[in-house]
């Protein structure tokens, strides 16, 4: 199964793409999509057309994206839950399921614990996939979310085959 996570922001929207087979998991890409200046709506727009092109070149069977989080600057997470619809948005249009994970239970499933820093996220992911270039923090978060996935993904596939077997 080959995963997109996606890193929600207006200014720099990281994504990374895993495959996985089982419990092993190998890395395909990340990066960082950059808005261009200008009014919001355009800015909206580049990350649109950016993160589309992602999505055709890589071809991902599912996506995840981290949930936002709600800060004191109530203009500030408005505009990031904006870019965060464009997150959802283009993953839905080319017809992938998407699963939606908070920051803290992105940090639990790939560092251990809810309140990891950055450092710590990069330094596992990096753990997890051996040899990766990581673009950026933004890149590094976007493979977070997606080893996340994974893993929630081999959980579900678990109780799946438990429940068939109970009532066969």
């Amino acid at each position: 199964m080959r995963i997109i996570g996606i890193d929600p922001g207006l200014r720099n929207m990281g994504w990374g793409v895993v495959d996985t087979a089982g419990t092993r998991l190998s890395h395909v890409a990340n990066g960082v999509c950059m808005s261009r200046t200008g009014d919001l709506a355009s800015r909206l727009l580049s990350l649109h057309e950016q993160l589309t092109d992602v999505v055709a070149r890589f071809q991902p069977d599912t996506a995840a994206v981290e949930q936002t989080f709600v800060n004191k600057d109530a203009v500030g997470t408005l505009k990031l839950g904006q870019a965060r619809g464009i997150a959802l948005l283009v993953p839905a249009q080319a017809g992938l399921s998407i699963g939606e994970y908070a920051p803290n239970a992105v940090k639990k499933a790939v560092v251990g614990v809810g309140h990891a820093d950055k450092q710590q996220v990069d330094h596992m992911v990096r753990m997890q996939l051996p040899g990766v270039q990581i673009t950026g923090p933004d890149a590094a978060d976007a493979l977070a979310i997606a080893i996340c996935h994974s893993f929630h993904a081999q959980n579900a596939g678990r109780l799946e085959a438990a429940v068939k077997r109970a009532t066969a």
